[in-house]
């Protein structure tokens, strides 16, 4: 061969020789230590562990490894050292494989394998779990080396490839020489827009790569021109008036706050309320005797409404906290207190129920003090006023210290600017199509303006006031019914005007990708926390393999767990429940969903295939029956039509008016999807005196003689033996006498004699033997509410 040819040549053809032809080669040449270097780095990841042994055998490299061969081969397969430094310490000899033509005859199977086959008999199921219970204690204590993940993305220049690694740029170029051969990488400022390139000369360099969005992009993306519609820039001073204050009346449930305000705006909202109690966000405005203007919002005070209570928090200005003087501060009244100080809202404690003769004024007061609600008495800023909602006492000095509190807050407001309001519930009437209730924070709303609310839009076509007349114009902190909206909008979203139907489009747009973008992200999340999973549990399985050896690790996991499979999805295969969920405004379905986010029993699971605001339809009739489902419906009506669809299918529609009751009709579905279960009465107790053998139609019978210690034996159930707290029998009996009758019957403290089927037990003094019926009882839900 000849000797001259040149390096250059050698580089340029490497990788079209054969693994023959590149080792004649390499002992028939004096290759420079640079071409060495990149022949190896383009040429060792296509290499099997045999030819890997072809080549160091032929270029002598057993006994002598330069310095700089071995970095390279370092730099290419890291886990190539260990196999190396195996290979000196093996010394067994090998006739099976391919280096056993070699001069030097050493095992290549089992240095790359980890440890040599497994030899001589088979071990037993102890020896394997001894085995493995080594090799994981041995990995344990290993120092473990954690592969560095680089996040990439498209367009990445090799300068931040080289940053992220920590390499020089010379050497992402060499490494992405390798990576794409056929595309020339010229400095740092190379972009690479590849994302299987980037992947590729990672993994070669040894590190992991995880894709995610180019930040550059990102943050372009945020600086970008947003086509969302933003609520405006504070106003001028000079345009500020003074605005009527929005007050909230929190409290516990019954302590009074409907009845406060049916006081002071003099109607009978009580009497409307099924199960007398306040099921939704009531919004109303009411004109005091003085000319003054307060705007009320009525919060629930049931246990479910924990979130509706937090929004009207958010939405006020002044907390109004009814407690009963008679039953003093309950669980909801603590949670309003919360809400008031998470939303750092002012505080008017109004004591209710102050002629009650269990009344106890003082004492609700002293108990404030346990929640840092310190009122005026005690040197503390929160004003407290003795009242009767129901005899109308002391009502004037409420309204009082409301508007005193509010003209201390100088409340004000800009009336000429584009719109802002909130919106407090949302429903579908009949007549006026989907109404939103909504508070005026700025601006004045009139017909015709255009609104977006979170992602539903309206142009208004008609504002109603709480009383249910039509009104022109809407001004700062009134509550009114606004119609016009094309889907619900959300119980809580801000209300912004626009200037044109395009903006509106625009902006939802807009808001729509942004969810699609969270939702993106969490479901990443989500993807790479299983994804971390998988690889913890593949990367001890791979560890054990290393460890134990090819061979050895599959006997040792096949006699440990010879059943074992590829992981599958688990199905749900018992009981479930498929419900369809249609509510009368959205702050009451919200609430009813949040609840149902606490349901987490595993005995029955509870799907829900649909929700919504209004009416029963024939397509939620449709919906349940294709699951098996039930429909709840609350507090909205059920046409005849619907009904007689929801009969010809078989589907069960619950109506209810008051939440506590929906929910106890859920538990009792739910309850009535779980299989019966089986369970055992124990009927009597004896205990063995005595045995006898006396022969029956002449075959030999056990009898044993016994004294019932409780209740009663009966004949035709099944008996239960025990001895030593060990059962002997199980079964049915074939004989019971009563001296020499034949019974049905033995009551307690009474003697009688016993024998079983099994002639092969014999009685003993002391025997327990018990009677007992089995039967079926129904299940109970292992899940509550928690009202």
């Amino acid at each position: 061969m000849n000797r001259e040819i040149s390096n250059s040549t050698i580089l340029r053809n490497s990788k079209k020789l054969s693994i023959v032809q590149y080792c004649a080669i390499a002992r028939n040449i004096q290759l420079h230590s640079i071409v060495q270097k990149k022949i190896l780095r383009i040429n060792c990841l296509f290499l099997d562990q045999f030819q890997w042994g072809f080549i160091l055998e032929f270029l002598g490299f057993f006994n002598k490894l330069s310095d700089n061969l071995f970095a390279v081969i370092e730099m290419s397969c890291r886990q190539l050292i260990q196999r190396v430094h195996l290979l000196y310490s093996m010394k067994s000899p090998c006739h099976t494989c391919i280096c056993g033509t070699i001069n030097r005859k050493f095992h290549l199977a089992g240095a790359f394998n980890g440890s040599a086959p497994v030899k001589g008999r088979t071990k037993t199921y102890d020896e394997a779990q001894q085995d493995l219970q080594k090799a994981e204690k041995q990995i344990a204590r290993k120092k473990k080396t954690k592969v560095k993940v680089i996040p990439i993305y498209r367009n990445m220049s090799v300068s931040q490839i080289a940053t992220q690694t920590g390499r020089t740029v010379d050497n992402i170029l060499d490494a992405l020489e390798y990576a794409n051969s056929r595309q020339a990488y010229r400095g740092g400022k190379t972009a690479i827009y590849d994302v299987k390139v980037i992947q590729k000369t990672l993994t070669f360099l040894g590190y992991r790569s995880r894709i995610i969005a180019n930040p550059e992009m990102a943050v372009a993306k945020k600086e970008e021109s947003s086509k969302d519609i933003e609520p405006q820039p504070p106003p001028d001073p000079s345009v500020l008036v003074r605005r009527p204050p929005v007050v909230t009346i929190m409290g516990h449930v019954d302590h009074g706050k409907t009845t406060l305000l049916d006081a002071l705006r003099n109607t009978n909202v009580v009497a409307q309320e099924f199960g007398g109690i306040t099921q939704h966000i009531g919004a109303f405005s009411v004109k005091l005797p003085s000319g003054n203007t307060i705007s009320f919002l009525d919060t629930p005070g049931h246990a479910a409404f924990s979130h509706m209570r937090a929004r009207g928090a958010s939405l006020t200005d002044i907390i109004i906290l009814v407690v009963a003087a008679d039953d003093g501060l309950m669980p909801q009244t603590v949670e309003s207190i919360q809400h008031a100080k998470s939303a750092d809202v002012p505080l008017i404690v109004a004591i209710n129920k102050m002629d009650k003769h269990t009344a106890d004024v003082e004492g609700t007061e002293q108990m404030l003090l346990q929640y840092d609600v310190i009122p005026e008495k005690f040197g503390g800023d929160v004003q407290c006023v003795p009242i009767s909602a129901l005899k109308g006492t002391n009502l004037q000095q409420l309204q009082e210290a409301v508007i005193t509190l509010a003209e201390l807050m100088d409340l004000k407001g800009d009336p000429v600017g584009l719109v802002e309001g909130r919106v407090i519930e949302s429903r579908l009437v009949t007549g006026k199509g989907k109404v939103a209730t909504v508070i005026i924070e700025r601006g004045t709303l009139k017909k015709g303006n255009l609104l977006v609310a979170g992602t539903s839009w309206a142009k208004v076509r008609g504002i109603y006031s709480d009383k249910g007349s039509q009104l022109k114009e809407a001004t700062l902190s009134t509550p009114v019914e606004v119609t016009g909206w094309k889907e619900f909008p959300s119980a809580g979203d801000k209300v912004l005007q626009a200037q044109s139907e395009k903006q509106i489009k625009d902006a939802i747009e807009w808001r729509n990708s942004l969810k699609m973008e969270e939702k993106m992200e969490t479901d990443q999340e989500a993807i790479n926390e299983k994804r971390e999973k998988h690889d913890a549990e593949y990367k001890k399985q791979l560890q054990l393999r290393q460890k134990l050896g090819r061979r050895e690790y599959m006997y040792v996991v096949k006699t440990i767990n010879p059943n074992r499979t590829k992981e599958e999805e688990v199905h749900h295969e018992g009981p479930s429940l498929s419900i369809v969920l249609k509510g009368d405004v959205d702050g009451s379905l919200d609430a009813i969903l949040n609840t149902l986010d606490t349901y987490k029993s595993q005995i029955c699971r509870l799907s829900i295939i649909h929700h919504g605001v209004g009416e029963v339809t024939m397509s939620d009739i449709d919906n349940a029956k294709l699951f098996d489902g039930e429909v709840f419906a609350f507090n909205v009506p059920v046409s005849e039509t619907v009904r007689e669809h929801a009969k010809l299918n078989n589907v069960v529609i619950h109506e209810d008016n008051v939440i506590y009751k929906l929910f106890d009709n859920l538990v009792d579905s739910l309850s009535k999807r779980l299989p019966l279960r089986e369970e055992q009465e124990i009927m009597g107790e004896a205990t063995v005196v005595d045995s006898f053998n006396v022969s029956f139609k002449k075959k030999p019978m056990r009898v044993a003689g016994c004294r019932v210690t409780s209740g009663v034996l009966q004949r035709k159930h099944n008996f239960r033996i025990i001895r030593d707290e060990e059962e002997i029998y199980n079964g049915p009996v074939v004989s019971l006498k009563h001296h020499k009758s034949e019974v049905e019957t033995i009551k307690q403290d009474t003697e009688c004699g016993l024998s079983i089927s099994d002639n092969e037990i014999k009685f003993e003094r002391g025997d327990v033997i018990i009677c007992y019926r089995n039967y079926t009882a129904e299940q109970t839900l292992d899940w509550t509410p928690g009202f």
